[in-house]
């Protein structure tokens, strides 16, 4: 979606995102939102290094946008205001992000990020939010550094959100999320749980589609390349083992007919693929634990769980690990 420029803003509702990235020229790169204020993901063209994009709202939103290396940039947005990403494509994690406060905000503590090391990144992420209690990024870094992280602290995320909603009591956001963390406080399941739900095809799925001697239970959404390349090494591993794999698909895509149209028309995914559109509020989530995208699990023929939230390599490892001897 590639939009003129002009020199006033988007009036209205409109949120306008905006900017000029040095060293490419041409090019586009991608743009979601993880609590579903667009439908999916949408394309942002790049014209001589400059582009736009432009987004109706009715209340602030977040958005990721995508960069062609994979990299992620958290972008907010609000009815009626623009923000400016400005920097080099060449040293993406020197971007900034102007023109809101909680734009500005963000740019601040990814500054601070990148100069720490992996273990001192969730304590200022959580001084961050301590002192940012109004602000969408404190939503946003609470969901990256404490529940979808592949290590997630969920009883802290739990006590971050109950802090959160009490500054912000009417955040649509923060009442999904704190709903969401709840089943998640306690002990994660040994055992793939009883379900019952039903597919892109109108068929019920249950836990009795997971019977093989090997069975993975993923999450993905369209946005997120991660997720999608993990349904596509399982296709290619359903392919070698047949029968001896079963796996079901929950997919987090607000559009259940658009995931019908990628699963069944574009991927062909010949196993169940779950997508109610309730996106992170989907009651499966919470049936399995799952707090990330990816996610996934793997069980052996009796149901009992033998890891999760793998990496997509360790994942690939740990099926033919479990099915090598059976081709």
């Amino acid at each position: 979606m590639l939009l003129l420029l002009t020199g006033c803003g988007p009036g209205g509702n409109r949120f306008r995102l905006e900017g000029r990235l040095r060293h490419m020229n041409q090019g586009e790169f991608y743009v979601y939102s993880p609590d579903g204020a667009i439908n999916g993901i949408d394309t942002i063209k790049v014209h001589e290094g400059r582009f736009a994009y432009e987004a109706e709202l009715h209340d602030d939103a977040t958005f990721v946008v995508i960069f062609p290396n994979f990299s992620e940039l958290a972008v907010f947005g609000t009815p009626g205001k623009v923000a400016t990403i400005k920097g080099d494509a060449s040293h993406m994690k020197e971007i900034t992000v102007e023109g809101t406060d909680d734009n500005e905000e963000m740019t601040k503590i990814r500054m601070v990020i990148n100069r720490l090391t992996p273990p001192e990144i969730p304590k200022a992420v959580e001084a961050f939010i301590r002192e940012h209690r109004k602000s969408l990024a404190s939503i946003y870094l609470l969901k990256r550094y404490f529940v979808t992280d592949q290590q997630p602290d969920f009883r802290k995320a739990s006590i971050l959100s109950q802090m959160l909603m009490d500054a912000n009591p009417d955040n649509g956001q923060l009442i999904q999320l704190t709903q969401h963390l709840k089943p998640l406080r306690g002990a994660i399941q040994t055992k793939i749980p009883p379900f019952s739900a039903t597919d892109v095809k109108g068929k019920k799925v249950t836990e009795r589609d997971l019977a093989a001697k090997v069975n993975v239970v993923s999450v993905w959404a369209s946005w997120n390349y991660q997720s999608t390349d993990v349904q596509r090494r399982l296709k290619a591993k359903k392919k070698t083992y047949g029968d001896k794999l079963d796996i079901v698909s929950i997919c987090l895509d607000g559009s259940p007919a658009d995931c019908k149209r990628t699963v069944v028309e574009r991927d062909s995914l010949p196993w169940p693929t779950v997508c109610d559109g309730q996106l992170w509020q989907s009651p499966l989530l919470s049936k399995f634990g799952f707090a990330n995208v990816p996610a996934n699990i793997i069980a052996d023929s009796k149901g009992k769980i033998l890891e999760r939230d793998l990496t997509p390599q360790k994942l690939d490892e740990k099926i033919d690990k479990l099915l090598k001897n059976d081709k």
